[in-house]
C-alpha cells in the first residue's frame, strides 16, 4: 500500500499518558459493504479493494473516499508489526471512536465488539501475536439507516438539511497501540476537593498482587507538592489523598487555568516501578447557591457558545490538533468563556486544550436519533444502549476540570401525560447514572423541551425569538419562579414543572446571516441557506439584534448563563459567529464588547 505521513499524530489521551505507544493512523485498506453481506462474501479473509486515510471518516474529503451516500457497513484492514521492544507486555488496541456497531478481528479472531459512535473501546490482542510479529487487524463498522440510534447531528435523509449534516461512518478518531504489563493501571478518577485543599484519587487496577503498592506524586512548576501510597493487594481501586499546602494552592479558573502535574505508579514488592502514567489535575469546585452556579464559591456567568464540532474537510474529525485549539481561541476572542459541546462527545484532546486554556464546557451526548415517528405521546424511543454509551463518556471525561456540568439528552420533544414512557424511563436512567458516576457536578436531565426528571439540578429552555423586546417579555418571569418553559404550540407540556433550580437559556440567537446569499429585494433566497427566524439584512442589524438579545440575559439577576447558537456556520446552517472554514464573518470586537458587559448575577455577589 502507498505510504502517507500519519495524520493526527499527537497522543490521543493526554490525561492518562504512557511513554510507549504506536499511532496507527494513516493508510488502511477499505471497502464499502452496502448490503452488510461482507462476512458471508469473505471480506474478513481477503485484501480490500480501496484505501482510506484513517482517522477521517469515508464521507469526508480528507479520507480520500468522499462517499456521502448511506453506508450500511464498511470494512478496514491493516497488517502491522508489533514493536520488538514491547516483549513481555500485553498489547492493547485502542479506538477513539467508531460509528456505530463495530467488530474487530486480529488474524481472523474476534477480539472486540462495541456499540456507539462517540466513545472509546479497547481490544486486548492477548496471545494472538508477540513482539516483533505481524498481525492483521480487520474492522467492520455497521451504521444502519433506521431504528433508534444515537446519531447526533447526522442527517437521516440523503442530503443535508436544516441543522442536520453529512453523516459519519466507521473510524473517525485515532487508532493506536499501547503495551502494558499484566498488572497495570486503568484510567484514574481524579476528584478535586477545594474545601479540603486536596485531590482524591481512585486508581483502578487490572488486578491485585501481593506486596505491590500504588503511588501518586503531585507536582507544580516548583517541584513536588505532595505524594501518597497505598497497598495494591487489597482493593481493586485503591484510593489516595493528596493534600495541597496553602503556599502551593492555586485554584483552576478561566482567569488562571492552573494545572498540577500528576505521576501515577505501581510498585512491586522490591519497590521497582512496574507501570506508570502521567496525568494532571485542576483544583476547582462547582456548586449551586440559590439560582447561581458557582465556580470556586463565586458566581461566574457562563457565556457559552454552541459548538457542533464539524469541519468542512473532516466532518466530525478535526483536520489537525491545532484546529481544536483554534476553535477554543476563536470563541474566547468573541467573548465566550465556554461552550456546550453539542450533540457530540468531543475527542479527548479538545478537553485537554479546554483544561489548559480555562474554557468552561458542558459535556453532552449525541442523543438525536431516538425519534421513531410514532404518536406524540411516545415518539422518542432511546434504548438501553444510550445509558451504556453515556456511562462510557462519563468514565472517559470525569477528571477534566474544564467540564462544569453534564447534559445527557437534548430536545427530547414528547408530550407529558399520565403514562410512564420509554423516554421517561431512559431519561431517569441517564440522570441517575450521571449522578452515581459524578456527585461533584450539576446535571441537567435534558437541554430544552422535555424535562422528565423533577429533581434535575438545572432547568433551562431553548428560545429562538429574534426580537429583543419580545424576547425580554418571554424571559421576564424568572424572578417570580415562572420562567419561560418550552411547550407544544397548543400549550401541551413537555416537562415537569420548574422547581426553583438554577436556570439558563441553553440555546438562543441563531441569528441568520449569510453575507454571500444572493437575494432580491423581497428577501427571496437564491442560494441554499438556513437559520432561525427572519434573516438580518446587513451586519449592523446582526450586531443590534445580538446585543439586544444578550443584554436581556446578562441583565437578569436570576440567570446564571446562556448559550448562543452558534460558533461557526455548518454547511447550510448560516448562523455562526464565524464561517464554516473558521474565516471571519463579523466584527468580532463588537460581538465581544456586547458580551463582556457585567452580568447581574455576578454583580450582586457579596464576595
Amino acid at each position: 500500500m502507498p505510504t502517507h505521513s500519519a495524520p493526527r499524530p499527537e497522543y490521543p489521551r493526554p490525561q492518562f499518558a504512557r511513554r510507549d505507544w504506536l499511532n496507527l493512523n494513516g493508510a488502511w485498506q477499505f471497502e464499502t459493504d452496502r448490503g452488510d453481506s461482507g462476512l458471508e462474501r469473505g471480506l474478513l479473509d481477503r485484501e480490500l479493494r480501496e484505501e482510506i486515510l484513517v482517522p477521517f471518516p469515508p464521507e469526508s474529503q480528507l479520507s480520500g473516499i468522499g462517499e456521502t451516500d448511506f453506508l450500511e457497513a464498511v470494512w478496514y484492514r491493516r497488517a502491522l508489526t508489533l514493536p520488538a521492544a514491547w516483549a513481555g507486555r500485553r498489547v492493547l488496541l485502542h479506538f477513539g471512536a467508531v460509528d456505530y456497531d463495530t467488530t474487530v478481528w486480529a488474524d481472523g479472531k474476534e477480539v472486540a465488539r462495541h456499540r456507539g459512535g462517540f466513545t472509546p473501546f479497547t481490544a486486548d490482542l492477548g496471545d494472538i501475536a508477540g513482539a516483533g510479529e505481524e498481525v492483521v487487524v480487520t474492522v467492520r463498522a455497521r451504521d444502519p439507516r433506521s431504528g433508534p440510534q444515537a446519531r447526533g447531528k447526522q442527517a437521516v435523509q440523503y442530503a443535508n438539511h436544516d441543522c442536520n449534516y453529512t453523516r459519519v461512518t466507521g473510524i473517525w478518531q485515532t487508532v493506536w497501540l499501547e503495551p502494558v504489563p499484566d498488572l497495570h493501571l486503568r484510567r484514574p478518577r481524579i476528584t478535586p476537593d477545594l474545601a479540603g485543599s486536596a485531590f482524591h484519587l481512585e486508581l483502578p487496577l487490572s488486578g491485585n498482587r501481593p506486596g505491590h503498592r500504588v503511588r501518586a506524586v503531585l507536582g507544580d512548576a516548583d517541584g513536588e507538592v505532595s505524594r501518597a501510597e497505598a497497598r495494591a493487594d487489597l482493593d481493586l481501586a485503591p484510593r489516595l489523598h493528596l493534600p495541597v499546602p496553602e503556599d502551593r494552592r492555586r485554584e483552576w479558573s478561566p482567569d488562571d487555568p492552573h494545572l498540577y502535574d500528576l505521576r501515577l505508579e505501581i510498585l512491586d514488592a522490591a519497590g521497582q516501578v512496574v507501570d506508570s502514567a502521567e496525568s494532571y489535575a485542576g483544583l476547582r469546585a462547582v456548586g449551586l447557591r440559590g439560582k447561581a452556579v458557582t465556580l470556586n464559591g463565586r458566581p461566574v456567568f457562563q457565556r457559552l457558545v454552541l459548538d457542533q464540532g464539524w469541519y468542512p474537510d473532516g466532518l466530525m474529525t478535526a483536520p489537525t490538533d491545532e484546529a481544536l485549539v483554534r476553535d477554543i481561541e476563536l470563541a474566547m476572542e468573541a467573548g465566550f468563556n465556554g461552550a456546550r459541546l453539542h450533540q457530540k462527545v468531543f475527542e479527548e484532546r479538545f478537553l485537554y486544550h479546554a483544561d489548559r486554556l480555562g474554557y468552561l464546557v458542558w459535556g453532552e451526548f449525541g442523543d438525536w436519533g431516538c425519534e421513531t415517528g410514532g404518536s406524540s405521546g411516545d415518539n422518542q424511543q432511546p434504548d438501553a444502549s444510550y445509558v451504556g454509551q453515556w456511562l462510557e463518556a462519563l468514565e472517559r471525561d470525569y477528571s477534566h476540570p474544564s467540564i462544569v456540568g453534564w447534559c445527557p439528552l437534548n430536545e427530547t420533544y414528547q408530550k407529558l401525560h399520565d403514562r410512564i414512557t420509554q423516554l421517561d424511563a431512559v431519561t431517569r436512567a441517564m440522570f441517575l447514572a450521571t449522578k452515581a458516576m459524578d456527585t461533584t457536578r450539576p446535571v441537567i436531565d435534558a437541554s430544552g423541551y422535555a424535562h422528565r426528571v423533577a429533581e434535575t439540578d438545572i432547568y433551562d429552555s431553548h428560545n429562538y425569538e429574534q426580537d429583543p423586546a419580545a424576547f425580554r417579555q418571554l424571559m421576564s418571569g424568572l424572578a417570580k419562579d415562572a420562567p419561560f418553559v418550552n411547550a407544544y404550540d397548543n400549550g401541551a407540556a413537555y416537562s415537569q414543572p420548574y422547581r426553583g433550580q438554577p436556570y439558563f437559556v441553553s440555546e438562543f440567537g441563531g441569528i441568520w446571516w449569510d453575507p454571500e446569499a444572493a437575494a432580491d429585494r423581497s428577501g427571496e433566497d437564491r442560494t441554499e441557506s438556513w437559520g432561525y427566524g427572519e434573516r438580518v439584512r446587513n451586519e449592523d442589524e446582526f450586531h443590534e439584534r445580538f446585543s439586544g438579545l444578550t443584554e436581556v440575559l446578562l441583565g437578569d439577576r436570576d440567570m446564571f448563563g446562556y448559550c448562543y447558537t452558534q460558533l461557526t456556520d455548518v454547511f447550510q446552517e448560516q448562523n455562526g459567529i464565524y464561517r464554516f472554514d473558521r474565516g471571519l464573518k463579523l466584527d468580532v470586537a463588537r460581538i465581544r464588547a456586547a458580551q463582556l458587559r457585567p452580568a447581574a448575577i455576578e454583580e450582586q455577589d457579596p464576595k
